[in-house]
């Protein structure tokens, strides 16, 4: 049996929703303008038709892709039993030695985004801190160095969103 990859439920649905718009409204969308280009005439100095054909190749592409990848998924539920501890999609917020602060969350290689603080629970940084607790110091090694993070807050739900 193959491994399978997480994802959180957020994660898997955005992926299933990216790819129901581009088959059911980009798509469509992309033919209809490629065949109006082709009507137009000759195809080989058509700038719309080369382009729309570029563009539907390249959303079949995606469409694949994703159809794979979402089969391919498993979608968690991050643990509410122990929730001062450091499990997948926790936001994590710590503290380094220079006293910067930063917020993570540990989600599936799919849904990294380094502007959110979302990192792959493959990641140096998650894997330092997955079982960690709240006071809890570790030790990240990096390729060039290593960095020392003290847990400061564990939280499940999404701080950014008001209650």
């Amino acid at each position: 049996m193959a491994k399978r990859d997480y994802i959180t439920r957020e994660g898997w649905q955005a992926l299933a929703d990216e790819l129901d718009h581009l088959w059911r409204e980009k798509r469509p969308f992309v033919v209809r303008k490629l065949a109006d280009a082709a009507a137009e005439g000759d195809r080989s100095e058509n700038a719309e038709y080369i382009y729309r054909k570029k563009e539907l190749r390249e959303i079949d592409r995606r469409v694949r892709y994703l159809g794979k990848r979402v089969d391919e998924l498993t979608a968690v539920a991050p643990r509410t039993d122990n929730p001062d501890q450091v499990f997948f999609g926790a936001w994590v917020d710590v503290v380094d030695a220079d006293d910067s602060r930063h917020r993570y969350r540990i989600v599936g290689a799919d849904e990294t985004n380094a502007a959110t603080g979302a990192i792959s629970l493959h990641s140096p940084v998650a894997r330092a801190l997955l079982g960690k607790r709240v006071g809890d110091a570790v030790d990240v090694t990096l390729p060039d160095s290593t960095r020392e993070l003290e847990i400061e807050a564990i939280q499940y739900a999404d701080p950014t969103q008001a209650d």
